[in-house]
């Protein structure tokens, strides 16, 4: 199995922290972000890995080479990515996405067991990583589920109506890795799609019934956007082997 991480954006939110570094780079018990997801990943045998990079993409280049990663780990180039969203770098990720693959953002700190959990769920072309929690906000990327199926993806759903949220982390198997990139081709081919996420696209396969869910309930994961954010993967990773 192979994986694609989506590393491009400089996380502006984050600034100061984020002006000369991409926000893979922040560093969080020791060793950076990317290299956190890396370690993670290798757990559960992963072993080929593509980056798509943008904002320092030498950083991080430079970081793969030194620690000897890119024997295994290599780095796709997104020359868009100051002025597309993360649709745009699954565009420029397309020719990676054959066969079987799992996607994830660049800015989720995990515990291996949530794509253990992943890749030990049942067979489907699309599976969303999903997890829930008493109280969602505007930010959060809610999900609408039917039973293990996806219904709907998307910041702009009602907080009322939410079962949970994406973690941004998902496999594709059989027929799905093509459904998916042919659905990004498609989709880029509109202008105002270079402001989309990728999970846009997942939402339409979703009302097409192609997309089914893995709940990680009670298992260990971060989103890094903030400052808050990262004060909290820090203190999550002080309880994962290594850490």
């Amino acid at each position: 199995m192979k994986a694609i991480i989506l590393s491009a954006g400089q996380g502006r939110r984050l600034l100061p922290l984020t002006a000369e570094n991409p926000k893979c780079l922040l560093q969080i018990g020791g060793q950076s972000l990317l290299e956190w997801q890396l370690q993670e990943l290798t757990k559960i045998g992963i072993d080929q890995v593509s980056i798509v990079v943008g904002f320092g993409a030498q950083k991080v280049e430079a970081l793969l080479h030194q620690k000897g990663l890119n024997r295994w780990v290599s780095t796709i180039y997104n020359p868009f990515y100051a002025v597309a969203d993360n649709l745009g770098s699954c565009w420029v990720a397309r020719s990676a996405m054959t066969d079987e693959f799992m996607l994830l953002n660049g800015d989720t700190l995990f515990e291996s067991a949530i794509p253990e959990r992943l890749l030990a769920s049942p067979f489907h072309p699309i599976t969303l990583v999903t997890d829930s929690k008493g109280v969602y906000d505007a930010d959060d990327m809610k999900v609408i589920v039917n039973g293990e199926k996806l219904e709907k993806v998307g910041k702009t759903i009602a907080i009322s109506d939410a079962h949970g949220e994406s973690i941004g982390m998902m496999v594709f198997r059989g027929n799905g890795s093509v459904v998916f990139r042919q659905a990004v081709e498609q989709a880029l081919r509109r202008p105002e799609s270079l402001k989309k996420w990728y999970l846009s696209i997942i939402d339409e396969l979703a009302q097409q019934g192609l997309v089914w869910t893995c709940s990680i309930n009670g298992l260990q994961w971060g989103e890094v956007d903030s400052s808050a954010d990262l004060e909290h993967v820090r203190s999550l990773v002080e309880a994962l082997p290594g850490g």
